[in-house]
């Protein structure tokens, strides 16, 4: 009874959802086993019962009981969709049918790794700038909540008063009387906009906003031609076809903009259409990429192209994301030092104006 209870104690406390770090754990850990001569049923079973987390666990004792009882792992893996997408399922299809199953392994476990580093990239790049704002809304707060209401005292009998003056104060008692207004219209917006999310003509809309947007447009671009370019390389290097291989990769594309720009490519390749005029045509090769693809698809060598394509975006955008960061740094300290100052400087006044009204 009482491991009972501390088995659904850890149960509520622990997350239901398998994260991009423990799918790349599981990956990495099943190319080891499978390279060393474990077989997969028994290597699931090594990882569930030595190193997994709980939602990870779990989900390696219900695809362990589909193999065991006569589903093949790509069919297990697409009883998860959550976790797994086509092309990792579709991988490891096209793995088991080839009998390279460790290489396949190898292969996703670096695209996952990567598709983790990026994401910890783009977070690292705006915590800081979010610290930073997060900082002078407290600090805009506890002035207007603590400090000004204490000097209004001085200004109550005063006549004349100067405008900056009364709409400190005027600020300052609505924020006092009405801020829980401004913070449950606040949590209600937050909680409205994921709740747009979830539906396909918002996020549309969306997507086709946040590629007109200068900073915006060139984050989303170089991110999908990472996604893109390194899927299709994995792919052609497994022996998936190209028309095949750029349907799955299409889907691997979160932008529906460029995933729609992607589906005109691919329809046309397989209407006959070469491969680097079509692609020539989506967002996600500007001319320098295309001039790689034709030399690719003149010598044959496709998968090294996409590969040298993949690795180029990434070093641009790691660069590019350096650039920001170190340029966002000082911009945000004087944006809090304006709003702050500000402030501060309209109180100093406040109480000089004071002293003349005195006189």
């Amino acid at each position: 009874m009482q491991i009972k209870e501390e088995h659904n104690k850890k149960a509520l406390f622990s997350s239901s959802k398998v994260s991009l770090a423990d799918l790349e754990f599981l990956t990495a850990e099943l190319s080891l086993l499978l390279s060393s001569g474990v077989k997969i049923d028994k290597g699931l079973d090594i990882i569930r019962k030595t190193k997994a987390k709980p939602a990870l666990a779990d989900m390696l004792q219900d695809i362990s009981k589909r193999l065991k009882g006569g589903e093949s792992l790509s069919t297990a893996c697409k009883a998860h969709p959550q976790t797994f997408d086509k092309l990792y399922c579709n991988l490891i299809e096209l793995g088991e049918a080839s009998g390279n199953l460790t290489e396949i392994f190898s292969d996703l476990a670096k695209d996952l790794k990567f598709k983790r580093e990026l994401r910890a990239k783009i977070i690292g790049s705006l915590s800081y700038p979010a610290v930073i704002f997060f900082v002078c809304i407290l600090s805009v707060l506890f002035i207007f909540n603590f400090i000004i209401p204490k000097m209004a005292e001085m200004f109550r009998e005063a006549e004349n008063l100067p405008w900056y003056t009364q709409m400190m104060l005027s600020v300052s008692d609505w924020m006092v009387n009405y801020q829980w207004f401004l913070v449950l219209g606040t949590v209600a917006s937050v909680f409205g906009f994921v709740s747009l999310l979830k539906h396909e003509r918002f996020t549309d809309s969306l997507d086709r906003i946040a590629l007109r947007l200068p900073f915006f447009s060139y984050l989303i671009v170089a991110v999908e031609r990472i996604r893109f370019n390194s899927g299709l390389a994995m792919m052609i290097r497994s022996g998936v076809v190209i028309d095949k291989a750029l349907k799955l990769a299409t889907g691997n594309v979160k932008n529906h903009v460029l995933r729609h720009q992607l589906d005109i490519a691919q329809q046309k390749v397989n209407r006959g259409s070469a491969l680097s005029p079509a692609l020539s045509q989506t967002e996600l090769y500007p001319d320098f990429f295309v001039s790689l693809l034709e030399v690719g698809e003149e010598s044959g060598h496709l998968e090294k192209v996409f590969s040298e394509i993949a690795s180029r975006s990434r070093q641009e955008f790691e660069s590019w994301t350096q650039k920001v960061t170190t340029l966002l740094e000082p911009l945000m300290i004087l944006f809090m030092g304006g709003i702050v100052g500000g402030v501060v400087v309209v109180m100093l006044l406040s109480m000089v104006s004071m002293n003349d009204i005195g006189l």
